[in-house]
C-alpha cells in the first residue's frame, strides 16, 4: 500500500499541471460543490482514524485477574468458606484483608500500566482547522477536514500544508519538512515537473503536516486523511505495539514465578497436614497462611511508588517521565539512537565560517546578509522565518550591520535559479543584493571584492571560491554566497556583473556539554548512534566535533542505502564501530531499532517529529523534546527532556540504574521476612506448637511495617560507581539466585530462629509446657504471638540497614546518607507500638502489651545479624578483589 501511493505521487510529480488536473478530475477553478460533497463521501474526512482501542473498563479488570491476583482471590476465597464453616475464627477479617490487598494492588498497577494514547489527537492538532480552497471559481474558507483529492488549496507564508498536494503556481515558495524528514533546513518548492523518486524530495509536492516558510502557492491535493504521507507515519505509530519495559516484563515473570511456589507450598503442605493428621479446619487455615506469607502483598504497591519517587528526582534533572517502567529500563539501556538536531546540537543555526574571514569582510557583503531575506518581526523584536535567514541577520547585527531602512522587491528565491534578489533603496543609488549557492551566484558573477578592491573573477579566484566552498560543505556547513551591484535609482533589478563579495557557512552548533556526556555514556558501556534526517556530511562532521567516534574513520549511512538492506545486512552493518545514519525516514528509523532489539540491544531513541514518533512507540524507552518536540513525537514517548539535551539523558540513565539497585534491595529486605512467617507454621504443623504467627500478623508486616523502609530503601542515592560499570545483561534476572540465597537462606534464616526463640521466651515466662494446647485468645497466647511479630520488626530494622548494599560495609556508607530512612524506621516501630498498645491494634490483629524486657530480649538477635551479615559482606569483598599488581 505504501508503494503505491508513493508511486501514484512520483507519478503526479513529473506530469505538466494540465495533465495532474485531468488526473485527478478537476481543474484550476476547482471542485463543484456536488463533485466536492460525493467525494467526501467516497474518500472520507479529512483526517487520520483512530484504530480501535482496548476499552479503560478492561484494561482496570485485567490488574485485578492476572495470576498473581487469581492467587490472592483463591485465598480470600478459602478463607470466607473457612468463616462459614467455623464462625467466629478470624477467617472472615482475613478474607477482608486480603480483599483489600488486592485492590491496593490493582489501583497501583492500573495507575503503573495506563497509557494515555493521545497520538492521534496530537497528530490532528498539527493539521490546520481552516483552509482557504477554490470550489466552482470561488474562494472559499472551509474546514481542513472537509478537503478532498482534487481540491485546489491556497497556500501563503505561515501556513500549514492541509493534505498533500501538488503545486500548480508557486511564487518564492520554501518548505519547512522538520517534522516528516527530521531534516532542520528549509526547502525550495516550485510547480514544474520533477523526476524525483520520493515524495519527501520531490519539488512540487507539499505534504500535510509541513509549513510554509516564505512565499505564495496554488495547489491541487492528490491525498488527504491516512492516504497522505503523514497518516501513514500515524498508521505506523497506531499499529506498532508498544515495547514493554525489561521491568514490567520481569515483575511479571517474578509475580507469576512467586504466586506459582506459593500455590504449590499450600497444597503441599496441606497434603503433608492432611497426613499427620492434622483437624481438616486447621490444616486448611495453615495452607492458607502458607499461601499468604509467600505471595509479597506489598511487592507491586512498593515498585510502583518506589518508581514515582524516582520520577520526581528526575523531574528536578529536566527528565519528565511520562510512564513509570520506564525509569528502570533507563538503568539497562545499552544504545542510544539520538536525533542530532536540537538534542547534540543547539537547533539554532550560526555562521561557523566565511570568506574571507569575518574582520575582513566588507560592508556590502555583510549588507547582503543583513537585508536579503523573507524574515518578519514577531511584535517588532523576535525574527520569524527561514532559521539560515535568521543566523545571517544576526551575523551582521553583530559587526553593526542593520536591514535596510527601505527595500523594494527583487527576485524572489526559486529552486531553479537558488539564489534570491531584493533591492536596497539609498540616498542616490539603489543596491541589488542576492544570496544563494555558489554554483547559482557565480553564473551571474563577473567581479570579485578582495583586499584590494574590486577585481575581475577569473578562472583562478572562481577556483580559490570553489575550493573554500568545499572546504565548507566537507565540514557538515551549508554553504551560501553573497554578491551585490549598484543599481540606477528605479532601474528595474537584474542579476547581471554581480561582484562575488562573501562565502558563509552556517551550522547548527553542537551543545558544549554533549562531548562530555558522550564520554560518560561510553564508560558506562553504552553506545551512542546518530540517526538524523540531515546531510551525511553534516552528520559525519557533528559526529566528529562531539567526540562520537573513536578514531578518525567513520560510516555514514544513507537513507537509501539503508532501505536496500536485508534484515541480516543491517545487523551486520550495526557491527561497525563508528557509524551515524543520514537521510533516514521514518519507517527506517524503526527499523533501526527492530534490528538492534534483534541483536539483543535495550534501545533508547530519542526524536522531536512527527516522523519520529513510530520509533519512539517502537523502542524499548522513547525520549522526546520538550522544547521543540511536536506533540505527537511527545505522546508516543516514555520520558520528555524538558531542556532538549542530550546530557540529560545520560543523568536520567543513572538514576535508572539507581532505580533498579534499589529494587534488588528493597526486594531482599522484603522476601526475607517471608521465612520467619513461613518458619511458625511449620513448626505448627509438625511439632504441634501454638501456631507462632496468625495470618493478619503477617499482614500487618507485609503491608504495614515493611512498606515505609522499603521505599526508603527505593530512595537510596546512586552508589559513585554506578556509571562506571556496563549495562546490567538482558537476561539478568531482578530475583536471581544470589538476592533468593540472600534472602531466604541467610537473613531470612537468622530472623526466622530470632522470632521463634523470642516466641519460645515469652511461651517460657507465662508456663507454658510442651504439648499444652492453648486457645486463640488465652492472653498467654496473645503475648507471645505478639512477641514473635516484635521480633520479626525488630529484625526488620536491623535488616533495612544491611540490605543498603549486597557487599559494602553498613559503616561505609556514612557519606551517602538516606535522609527517608531514619524517618521510615521511627513510623515502623511507632507503627508497631500502635498495634500492642491501642486497643484498636489489639483488636483487629491479635496482640496483646509486652513489658519492655521482651523488646530488650530480641535486640541481641538483631545485633547478631549484623554481625554475621558484616562477616559475610567482608567474605564477598575478599573474594572479588581485583589481584595487586605485581
Amino acid at each position: 500500500m505504501n508503494a503505491g501511493r508513493e508511486d501514484r505521487a512520483i507519478q503526479l510529480a513529473g506530469l505538466a499541471a494540465g495533465e495532474v488536473f485531468a488526473r485527478l478530475g478537476s481543474s484550476p477553478d476547482g471542485l463543484s460543490a456536488a463533485e466536492a460533497a460525493r467525494r467526501l463521501g467516497e474518500f472520507g474526512a479529512n483526517r487520520v482514524e483512530a484504530l480501535p482501542r482496548t476499552p479503560l473498563w478492561r484494561r482496570l479488570a485485567a490488574e485485578f485477574f492476572h495470576f498473581f491476583a487469581l492467587i490472592l482471590w483463591l485465598a480470600a476465597a478459602l478463607a470466607f468458606a473457612a468463616e462459614h464453616a467455623q464462625p467466629h475464627q478470624g477467617m472472615a477479617e482475613l478474607g477482608f484483608a486480603i480483599l483489600g490487598v488486592i485492590v491496593i494492588n490493582g489501583a497501583f498497577s492500573f495507575w503503573q500500566e495506563y497509557r494515555a494514547e493521545a497520538a492521534i489527537e496530537a497528530l490532528e492538532a498539527l493539521l490546520p482547522q481552516r483552509v482557504k480552497v477554490v470550489r466552482g471559481g470561488e474562494i472559499a474558507l472551509i474546514d481542513a477536514a472537509m478537503l478532498v483529492p482534487g481540491d485546489v488549496v491556497l497556500l501563503e507564508e505561515g501556513d500549514r500544508v492541509p493534505a498533500d498536494c501538488r503545486l500548480t503556481e508557486a511564487l518564492g515558495v520554501r518548505v519547512n519538512l522538520s517534522t516528516l524528514t527530521g531534516e532542520p533546513l528549509a526547502k525550495a518548492r516550485g510547480a514544474q515537473p520533477d523526476t524525483e523518486v520520493s515524495p519527501l524530495r520531490a519539488r512540487n509536492l507539499v505534504l500535510a503536516g509541513t509549513s510554509l516558510i516564505s512565499g505564495q502557492a496554488r495547489a491541487l491535493v492528490y491525498a488527504t486523511g491516512a492516504n497522505t504521507e503523514f497518516g501513514r507515519i500515524a498508521h505506523l505509530t497506531q499499529t506498532r505495539a508498544a515495547s514493554g519495559s525489561p521491568l514490567q516484563r520481569e515483575i511479571a515473570r517474578m509475580s507469576a514465578l512467586v504466586a506459582a511456589v506459593a500455590a504449590a507450598l499450600g497444597v503441599m503442605f496441606f497434603l503433608i497436614g492432611h497426613v499427620i493428621g492434622l483437624p481438616f479446619w486447621a490444616n486448611f487455615m495453615f495452607a492458607i497462611g502458607i499461601i499468604v506469607a509467600n505471595v509479597p502483598e506489598g511487592l507491586l504497591p512498593t515498585v510502583t511508588l518506589s518508581l514515582a519517587m524516582a520520577t520526581q528526582r528526575m523531574a528536578r534533572r529536566n527528565a519528565l517521565v511520562r510512564h513509570l517502567p520506564a525509569v528502570e529500563a533507563l538503568g539497562c539501556t545499552t544504545v542510544i539512537v539520538s536525533d542530532k538536531t536540537g538534542t547534540l546540537t543547539q537547533n539554532r543555526m550560526s555562521v561557523a565560517r566565511a570568506w574571507p574571514e569575518p574582520a575582513a569582510l566588507g560592508t556590502r557583503a555583510i549588507e547582503v546578509m543583513a537585508s536579503c531575506h523573507t524574515l518578519r518581526r514577531e511584535g517588532g523584536a523576535r525574527w520569524l522565518g527561514d532559521p539560515m535567514e535568521i543566523a545571517l541577520v544576526e551575523f551582521a547585527a553583530r559587526r553593526g550591520v542593520a536591514p535596510a531602512a527601505a527595500t523594494r522587491p527583487g527576485i524572489a528565491f526559486d529552486h531553479e535559479r537558488r539564489r534570491m534578489s531584493v533591492v536596497a533603496i539609498g540616498r542616490h543609488t539603489d543596491v541589488l543584493l542576492c544570496k544563494g549557492a555558489l554554483e547559482s551566484v557565480l553564473e551571474v558573477a563577473s567581479r570579485i571584492e578582495t583586499a584590494d578592491g574590486v577585481m575581475p573573477l577569473d578562472d583562478a579566484w572562481r577556483a580559490r571560491a570553489l575550493a573554500e566552498h568545499d572546504a565548507m560543505a566537507v565540514q557538515g556547513l551549508r554553504v551560501l554566497a553573497a554578491a551585490w551591484r549598484e543599481l540606477a535609482r528605479d532601474q528595474a533589478p537584474v542579476e547581471h556583473d554581480l561582484v562575488l563579495g562573501a562565502l558563509v557557512g552556517i551550522e547548527d552548533p553542537p551543545r558544549a556539554e554533549v562531548p562530555a556526556a558522550i564520554a560518560r555514556a561510553r564508560e558506562a558501556g553504552i553506545r551512542v548512534i546518530m540517526a538524523t534526517g540531515d546531510h551525511p556530511h553534516t552528520a559525519l562532521a557533528i559526529g566528529r566535533e562531539i567526540g562520537l567516534f573513536e578514531g578518525e574513520e567513520a560510516v555514514a549511512v544513507h537513507g537509501q542505502a539503508l532501505a536496500h538492506m536485508s534484515a541480516a545486512e543491517l545487523q551486520l552493518a550495526l557491527d561497525t564501530p563508528n557509524i551515524v545514519f543520514a537521510r533516514v525516514s521514518a519507517q527506517q528509523k524503526m527499523r533501526l531499532v527492530d534490528a538492534l532489539q534483534a541483536k539483543g540491544h535495550v534501545v533508547a531513541v530519542t526524536g522531536d517529529g512527527v516522523n519520529d514518533a513510530p520509533a519512539l512507540k517502537a523502542a524499548d524507552i522513547g525520549v522526546a523534546m520538550g522544547i521543540a518536540g511536536t506533540d505527537v513525537a511527545k505522546q508516543a514517548a516514555d520520558m520528555i527532556l524538558l531542556d532538549d539535551n542530550f546530557a540529560t539523558i545520560v543523568a536520567a540513565i543513572e538514576e535508572g540504574r539507581a532505580v533498579y539497585d534499589n529494587l534488588r534491595k528493597f526486594l531482599t529486605y522484603i522476601l526475607t521476612s517471608n521465612i520467619p512467617e513461613i518458619v511458625p507454621y511449620l513448626g505448627f504443623v509438625l511439632f504441634r506448637i501454638p501456631l507462632p504467627l496468625t495470618v493478619i500478623q503477617m499482614l500487618a508486616v507485609d503491608l504495614g511495617t515493611d512498606m515505609l523502609p522499603a521505599l526508603a530503601l527505593g530512595a537510596d542515592p546512586p552508589d559513585p560507581g554506578v556509571m562506571r560499570r556496563p549495562p546490567r545483561p538482558r537476561a539478568e534476572r531482578l530475583l536471581d539466585g544470589a538476592v533468593l540465597a540472600r534472602a531466604y537462606g541467610f537473613l531470612g534464616v537468622i530472623e526466622a530462629i530470632a522470632a521463634l526463640a523470642v516466641f519460645f521466651l515469652v511461651l517460657d515466662d507465662g508456663g507454658w509446657r510442651y504439648g499444652e494446647a492453648l486457645s486463640a485468645t488465652d492472653p498467654l497466647y496473645l503475648r507471645s504471638t505478639t512477641a514473635c511479630l516484635v521480633a520479626i520488626v525488630v529484625s526488620q530494622v536491623a535488616n533495612v540497614l544491611l540490605c543498603r548494599h549486597p557487599r559494602e560495609s553498613l559503616f561505609a556508607r556514612t557519606k551517602s546518607l538516606n535522609r527517608l530512612l531514619p524517618a521510615a524506621i521511627a513510623f515502623e516501630l511507632a507503627l508497631t507500638l500502635v498495634l500492642l498498645y491501642t486497643a484498636a491494634g489489639n483488636r483487629l490483629f491479635g496482640t496483646a502489651p509486652l513489658p519492655a524486657w521482651v523488646w530488650l530480649a530480641c535486640i541481641p538477635f538483631a545485633l547478631a545479624m549484623v554481625l554475621i551479615e558484616e562477616m559475610r559482606k567482608a567474605f564477598v569483598r575478599r573474594a572479588h578483589r581485583p589481584p595487586a599488581a605485581p
